[in-house]
């Protein structure tokens, strides 16, 4: 992308929801105000920031995604369906008080100066595969493997960060995660956190278990003699 990016962006706050640089989000817009956002930045240039919205009232974590409309459709019950293609991600400045039904706020892309440049960086993920695996299958979650191995390491490491059962918080400590190694680490320890703390709590439920079996056997042992 050639044009400057503009400071001044419309941002949809959404909790849960990250996105990264040369990923795709589909999203499904039918409240007013973001219809609103979404024809607007149709008009002008097809730009928009989506950021995650915290758990208190209007507040909103200060990095996000700015991605570019790349596919809209009108639906005839009065929904838009796009799709955002993301750019850069961004530091959040300042909020700018407007007369519009959604937000916009004052933006700087200068810490992420490397989402604009081809990534060099090398990183091994095997290991980290085999535990995300297990970390999914341990959740129920299914995915088709076969078909994810076909990306290169940078769609993987932002696809897992993007649909992790995670936090809203871990989520964001991954996008705010400047390079590919940073954020492939951070990745890394809170899957060794889940499965950790999975064993941790499988071993004491077993514990348990046998802890109510024995107490049980002897009450049994006591009642007979």
């Amino acid at each position: 992308m050639n044009k400057k990016l503009p400071d001044q962006i419309p941002i949809f706050p959404l909790p849960g929801v990250i996105y990264f640089p040369k990923t795709n989000l589909p999203l499904n817009i039918f409240e007013q105000r973001y219809l609103d956002l979404v024809n607007d930045a149709i008009r002008k240039d097809k730009l928009m920031g989506m950021i995650q919205s915290k758990r208190i009232e209007n507040e909103v974590y200060k990095v996000g995604c700015l991605g570019e409309i790349s596919d809209f459709k009108k639906s005839t019950d009065g929904r838009i369906l796009i799709n955002l293609t993301g750019l850069m991600r961004f530091e959040v400045l300042e909020e700018k008080v407007n007369s519009k039904l959604y937000r916009e706020f004052k933006v700087n892309y200068n810490k992420f100066a490397l989402d604009l440049k081809p990534i060099k960086e090398e990183v091994n993920i095997e290991t980290l595969m085999t535990k995300i695996k297990v970390f999914f299958r341990k959740n129920g979650l299914l995915i088709n493997w076969k078909e994810f191995d076909k990306l290169d390491s940078v769609q993987k490491i932002n696809t897992l960060a993007m649909i992790s059962p995670i936090t809203n918080e871990e989520k964001q400590k991954l996008l705010e995660s400047v390079s590919l190694n940073e954020k492939t680490k951070t990745l890394g320890n809170i899957i060794n956190f889940y499965l950790h703390e999975k064993d941790i709590i499988n071993k004491t439920l077993q514990w348990y278990k046998l802890k109510k079996m024995i107490c049980s056997l002897n009450r049994k042992s006591l009642h007979y003699f």
